[in-house]
């Protein structure tokens, strides 16, 4: 059976060691996704998002591992979007306002059709509030500036601060939304030991 190494094979974008940041150009990639808004700490829709994102992502492999040309690879991390409709009032500080989407990538052979499958399995397994709001997308996000943030999500300021530093030296402009990638298991990991990416989609300044 063959075996992928999917986070390996995108090292430049899921394998950024140190804290030193990095331009990277993401191409397009398949999600699948679940929508929402408030605080990750407190929302229950964000925690149902999770769980429905993880067993589809499972099934997915599962069916794979199973199928014709059987192949073996790693579920990739969770990931998530947040941002405001005024960026003016993106604050890492007050969560409860943040708009969010919930996503964990697939690999470039699954297709609609398998994901609807995935669905039908999963709901004959257990009942699973957001996976109704579940969506298969390609997204792209292109070019971007992301650094790694090691310690609690919640004292993620200070890295995202320097990381629009950087992006607004180099003469560029934030644009797109704020992107998280969670390489840690916060169940398992220390909340000093987490470690998570930080990304935010770049493009070029405005000529006065």
């Amino acid at each position: 059976m063959k075996k992928l190494d999917l986070k390996k094979e995108l090292k430049h974008l899921y394998g950024t060691t140190g804290k030193s940041i990095v331009l990277v150009d993401v191409p397009k990639m398949k999600f699948l996704m679940i929508d929402g808004q408030g605080n990750p700490n407190t929302a229950q829709a964000y925690s149902d998002a999770v769980q429905a994102l993880f067993t589809l992502s499972y099934t997915l492999k599962f069916m794979i591992k199973k199928g014709a040309n059987a192949v073996d690879y790693g579920v990739m991390p969770l990931e998530g979007l947040w941002w405001t409709d005024d960026l003016a009032d993106f604050n890492p500080d007050d969560k409860d306002i943040w708009k969010w989407t919930a996503m964990i990538m697939q690999p470039e052979w699954i297709t609609a059709e398998l994901v609807e499958e995935a669905i039908r399995q999963a709901v004959k397994k257990k009942a699973l509030p957001a996976l109704s709001n579940a969506r298969f997308q390609v997204f792209e996000e292109g070019k971007a500036a992301q650094c790694l943030h090691v310690g609690p999500y919640a004292e993620e300021a200070t890295t995202i601060e320097r990381l629009h530093e950087f992006i607004q030296g180099q003469g560029l402009t934030l644009t797109g939304k704020h992107h998280e990638i969670y390489l840690s298991d916060p169940r398992r990991a220390a909340p000093d030991k987490l470690k998570t990416i930080v990304r935010q989609p770049i493009g070029e300044a405005a000529l006065s």
